[in-house]
């Protein structure tokens, strides 16, 4: 199963890529093991579009195009659920046992996803109430992503 993030813009380089890439690359050394294919970051750039919805309806086409046929469909978004990390695992290890092709977590633009891809999601998930720039979310789930496989192949990270 691959991992896949899809993201609506760009982290510049600095400290906030290099943590991402970090935990990106660590999820994916453990998540090999656990018969995860690969973790890729696709960054989309931002539409353009004078008109709010048009800007989302344009995002999330081309976040909808990178979507594997079969993939599990996980939308970050304020109004979703906030999972504790051993219930991420298990959605995870459960998609896996689905045979699912993917398992894509989409964090959408400034102005958030069409409706039409929030309703494909198997899952909505938040990082709390709290409102948090983009580039902390990425960061956050990434870590989360890196702990899921830990937690799944029994190592204690998730403990600390």
């Amino acid at each position: 199963m691959r991992v896949l993030l899809a993201a609506v813009g760009r982290l510049k380089q600095g400290p906030e890529r290099d943590l991402a890439e970090h935990y990106r690359k660590r999820a994916a050394d453990v998540g090999r093991k656990l018969g995860w294919g690969a973790v890729d970051v696709v960054e989309l750039r931002e539409s353009r579009a004078d008109n709010l919805e048009r800007r989302r309806l344009e995002e999330s086409i081309a976040i909808a195009d990178l979507i594997p046929d079969r993939a599990a469909i996980a939308v970050l978004d304020e109004h979703g659920s906030a999972l504790a990390s051993a219930a991420l695992a298990g959605r995870l290890q459960d998609w896996r046992a689905a045979d699912r092709s993917a398992a894509a977590f989409i964090i959408g633009g400034a102005d958030g996803l069409a409706q039409t891809l929030r309703e494909r999601a198997d899952l909505t998930l938040a990082f709390g109430a709290a409102t948090w720039p983009h580039q902390l979310v990425r960061i956050m789930l990434l870590e989360q992503l890196y702990r899921a496989a830990t937690i799944l192949s029994g190592h204690p990270y998730h403990r600390a």
